[in-house]
């Protein structure tokens, strides 16, 4: 069996299982980076220096108070750096700075005995600044032209004429927040030095390989001369795929530069202030529709908020502008893209990776013109829904696009919309202080990364001679299950019972060069890695059987732990044996695994191209109740189905659907980030620094009612045993709840009318378009069009001439 989706008899994949750290986390047995301080000795802690001021630059540095303060071993400056001091991969951000471009920059770190000695000795360190203008929000930035990297521009057509044969045009703005990833486990680092000189950095990075790089060029080493770990995080988002790198490298350095283990972690309040988020967006756009409500032309300019430095805000960019249709054809189309420079932190990757925010604003489009056409939103919606045989605005076609109309059909049904709309409509009409609403969205997400090189991933598996096998990836874990789902993927391809296969942690010392655990192709790309070692070691294992059994390698069979041939099932080799016998005749149990996606390539100058293997399809039903008087509201209902292929892993799947819409809802409804925007002394402090001020979403903003269905029927060709990607494309699915909202916000006022929710729909914002929602039932009809700057959808104007 050579097909990669092809699945064997009684495959390990696709069964139930229990996460394979399951019990270690229940009992707290499980270790992270942090927990291995307390089993090494000598440690240093570490404790940065944070700037007060959102630009500024740092006119002296003293730190002679702080080496005066006991228990205080060092203090790490520029001048201590070896190599190059920058943590990025675009060289636009020094690892001790300058010039302080955000509120909390580490100007310098303090190492000290223990964690309260290097505290007090970060106190005791003496700056000066000379304070420089700053920008904060992504008005000043675009009023201000401050931008960086690259302004892409996507387009496909001809805009102009799609808006002029369009029979209704609207125009309109958003600005939406970000989002803190607020992982349980904070960043932490520890690093320590061998007899050989080798620097050995236990980290909590999606990306060891390129922690990896940041820690050899800021040291002025070789690769081979640093090894990076990650045993599991406690969390990741995204938000570790570029931020630790930094870290890293601190806790390198000071190893380097004391001989001894230095530990770096940071408290929750460090974390928030000092590190990236999602990327906020504000988008212009104009649109145009026939009398059918399908879409004609679409004309965008969306700018994401970079913070201070670019890290991963050109990808993002990339995806938000590739993302821009969700699930919708749009014939004609021009997409604008430009990143915001602002003195905050570095904004990062966040689950979606810029997916959601593009997404986001053909849903408000959508939900914002719907009533100015006369059309049900979800009909509006259901209309322009990619059909076979079309591409997206960047050339790629959209394959298996039944599966979308399958999906709304099949959701529809279940979620008994039809029935439940007409509930709802007599629920709004006997209570006129609460307001319920309904709303169906579907997702359409892209599966690669964007940058082609990055789609390839490596494995090295080991057979010992007892039978059992040990696994190395390049993925890391985060508590999304991929060694649950590697070691399902193992255990199927050598044919042999999952309790057979072990995992060690991932390193760089074990597969070199490996991409991070990110854009959902986790499972895609390492699967694909450890199933090709897995099949060398199988075919060499074939021979052997194949001797024994006199049969051709081809007609030998591994299933359950016993080898056979065809018409040998009464007679079969235990795996153990058949392993020892290879051994004996001088035949190699372990190997290395490449894999590689094809069939991917994209252009990033033209910005055309197919850069996604395929897509994630889904679609979501959510019915909310509203509180007129607070804006307070209920999560009554969401009934989910996804695409995720066959299913390497069911139960895991099913909770990465229910996590990744939770904390999609999350960023939609509840999390909402507030920098001091003042002119005074605390002018860029980030005031959201904890759960006591940052709305995280719990049990209680769960849906009191949750229905979850896997797509039955959906191999997915070229792929690790027809699987598809889970971890981004059910965060989306949360634009039900939001526009779930829209529905019942509008059922406070008159029909017919756009109604505008800002995003996050805090409980605050979702009362004060309430009330402008009242204000319009209170008084006369208003004319179809709305005046201009009242942030309404709007009928654009008729060009000059027509």
């Amino acid at each position: 069996m050579r097909f990669l989706s092809e699945r064997p008899v009684n495959p390990s994949v696709g069964t139930t299982v229990s996460h394979e750290s399951a019990a270690l986390h229940a009992t707290g047995t499980a270790l992270y980076t942090d927990d291995l301080v307390g089993r090494s000795q000598n440690v240093l802690h570490a404790w940065p220096v944070q700037a007060t001021h959102a630009h500024a630059e740092v006119t002296a540095l003293c730190t002679e108070p702080a080496l005066q303060v006991p228990g205080v071993v060092r203090v790490l400056t520029a001048a201590d750096v070896p190599g190059v001091n920058d943590a990025g991969i675009k060289h636009d951000e020094p690892l001790f700075p300058s010039e302080v471009m955000f509120y909390g920059h580490a100007v310098c770190w303090v190492l000290g005995e223990t964690l309260d000695a290097a505290r007090r000795g970060a106190e005791a360190v003496e700056v000066e600044y000379a304070e420089l203008p700053s920008l904060l929000t992504l008005t000043e930035a675009i009023e201000a032209e401050s931008f960086q990297g690259n302004r892409p521009t996507i387009s496909r057509g001809d805009v102009d004429a799609g808006l002029a044969r369009s029979a209704h045009r609207f125009s309109g703005e958003i600005e939406f927040g970000g989002q803190e990833h607020f992982y349980i486990e904070t960043h932490a680092a520890l690093a320590h030095v061998d007899e050989s000189g080798q620097v050995f950095v236990q980290s909590s990075t999606q990306h060891p390989s390129e922690t990896q790089e940041i820690i050899a060029h800021v040291l002025g080493l070789h690769s081979h001369e640093v090894t990076v770990q990650c045993l599991r995080m406690g969390g990741g988002f995204g938000g570790k795929e570029m931020q630790p790198h930094g870290l890293a490298a601190v806790a390198a350095l000071g190893a380097v530069l004391t001989g001894r283990p230095v530990r770096l972690r940071l408290n929750r309040t460090q974390d928030i202030t000092m590190t990236g988020k999602r990327h906020p967006f504000h988008a212009t756009w104009e649109v145009g529709f026939d009398d059918d409500g399908r879409l004609h032309a679409l004309r965008t300019t969306i700018t994401s908020d970079g913070g201070w430095s670019l890290d991963l805000s050109e990808p993002v960019l990339t995806r938000a502008m590739c993302h821009i249709d969700n699930s919708y054809f749009v014939p004609d189309v021009e997409v604008h893209g430009q990143i915001a420079k602002t003195n905050k932190t570095s904004q990062t990757a966040f689950r979606g990776f810029g997916g959601p925010q593009g997404m986001l604003v053909i849903e408000d489009i959508l939900g914002r013109c719907a009533p100015l056409l006369g059309i049900d939103p979800g009909e509006l919606r259901r209309r322009n829904l990619y059909t076979d045989g079309q591409s997206t605005h960047y050339g790629q076609p959209v394959r298996h696009a039944e599966r979308l109309h399958a999906i709304w059909g099949q959701l529809h049904e279940r979620a008994e919309v039809d029935a439940r709309r007409a509930e709802v409509d007599a629920f709004n009409a006997a209570h006129p202080h609460t307001k319920r609403g309904l709303a169906m969205t579907p997702v359409k997400f892209g599966i690669s990364f964007n940058l082609t090189a990055f789609n390839q991933a490596g494995a090295l598996v080991h057979v010992y001679k007892d039978g059992s096998v040990l696994i190395n990836h390049g993925g890391t874990e985060m508590g999304q299950g991929l060694h649950t789902k590697m070691r399902q993927v193992a255990a199927t391809a050598l044919g042999v019972p999952l309790h057979y296969v072990r995992l060690a942690p991932t390193r760089t010392d074990k597969v070199p060069n490996t991409s991070a655990t990110a854009a959902s192709s986790g499972a895609d790309l390492n699967g694909g890695a450890v199933k090709n070692a897995c099949d060398q070691i199988r075919d060499r294992l074939a021979e052997v059987a194949a001797g024994k059994l006199n049969i051709h390698p081809d007609d030998v069979r591994f299933v359950d732990g016993v080898i056979t041939g065809i018409g040998f099932h009464d007679d079969g080799i235990a795996w153990s044996d058949l392993v020892n016998d290879a051994y004996f005749q001088r035949v190699s149990l372990f190997a290395a695994g490449y894999y590689r996606t094809e069939g991917i390539h994209w252009d990033g100058k033209r910005m055309q191209g197919e850069p996604f293997k395929y897509f994630a399809y889904g679609a979501a039903v959510s019915e909310v109740e509203v509180d007129g008087f607070t804006g307070a509201y209920r999560f009554l209902r969401t009934d989910i189905i996804h695409d995720v292929g066959d299913s390497l892993s069911p139960l895991v799947d099913l909770g990465q659907i229910e996590g990744g819409f939770v904390q999609g809802a999350g960023w939609l409804t509840l999390e909402d980030l507030r920098w001091d925007t003042s002119d005074g002394p605390n002018r860029g402090r980030l005031a959201t620094q904890a759960a006591s001020t940052y709305k995280l979403p719990s049990f209680s903003e769960m849906p009191e009612e949750l229905n979850v269905h896997l797509f039955e029927h959906a191999t997915e060709d070229g792929v690790v045993y027809g699987s598809k990607a889970v971890g981004e494309p059910p965060l989306m699915l949360a634009f039900s709840v939001r526009e779930a909202l829209r529905d019942a916000v509008a059922a406070f006022g008159p029909a017919g009318r756009a109604v505008e929710l800002a995003s996050p729909a805090t409980p605050e914002a979702v009362f004060w378009a309430v009330e402008t929602s009242r204000q319009a039932a209170a008084a006369a009809p208003a004319p179809v069009g709305a005046t201009a700057g009242d942030g309404q959808a709007r009928p654009a104007p008729a060009p000059v001439g027509s």
